[in-house]
């Protein structure tokens, strides 16, 4: 798996403050624009965050390049409708050399291991197969496999990420799309370290919000996302 930060709003955390300001001020956008600047971001934003006013946040978007994830993280990632997805198409793309993620899981039992990559086996081959008797790409991808690999750019701005970790984030959250999640929090955090500042599964900012569900060590995931550095 690889993920980048492809592009971002310039200077994302002058953004979000210069919109929180014009809620409240009736001087000119010039003006607060040039007030903002000698501002101390850190505390201005966590009391905007605090206060709950996280409409400025949507102000600011992130966008990203992930490449190597499977297509049954991709489906669990396009949840997510307040985005915007380029991805990687089956119909216009042929699969020439044949890309899948293997869970950990499987991939640390021998029998299960050698089940899943003769089943992967036989489904490229047939797909391969289906391409050379003349089926369009767009109809011999049916036999593709969820492991197939994929890529993909999304766009969110910095409120429906922080929604999106702490949902993502979180250990309850399948495996693959919590080590996708980690790596673009990261990033964002190196952009915008104030916004992100407390970003993460619920427990980094409060309580678990999994009730009987929670994995049972908030300490450690906080401290984990507390540190969390790319």
């Amino acid at each position: 798996m690889h993920v980048e930060l492809l592009n971002s709003t310039p200077e994302p955390e002058k953004t979000v403050a210069l919109a929180a300001k014009l809620c409240y001020s009736d001087a000119s956008i010039r003006e607060l624009e040039a007030k903002t600047t000698s501002i101390s971001y850190e505390k201005f934003l966590g009391k905007i965050l605090k206060m709950g006013h996280l409409s400025v946040l949507e102000h600011a978007s992130f966008t990203f390049g992930i490449e190597g994830i499977s297509r049954a993280a991709s489906h669990q990632l396009v949840r997510h409708r307040l985005a915007s997805y380029s991805q990687q198409s089956q119909r216009y793309v042929k699969v020439k050399t044949p890309e899948r993620v293997t869970p950990p899981s499987i991939a640390a039992a021998p029998e299960a291991r050698k089940r899943f990559e003769d089943a992967l086996e036989a489904a490229y081959a047939a797909y391969g197969g289906l391409l050379e008797a003349g089926i369009p790409a767009e109809d011999a991808r049916f036999v593709l496999p969820n492991a197939a690999a994929t890529k993909i750019i999304v766009t969110m701005n910095a409120r429906e990420l922080l929604h999106f970790f702490r949902l993502r984030c979180c250990e309850r959250a399948q495996w693959e799309i919590r080590g996708m999640a980690t790596l673009m929090l990261a990033l964002a955090k190196r952009k915008a370290p104030f916004i992100f500042k407390d970003a993460g599964p619920s427990c980094v900012a409060g309580r678990c919000g999994e009730g009987e569900l929670t994995c049972g060590h908030p300490k450690e995931i906080r401290e984990r996302f507390k540190k969390l550095r790319t």
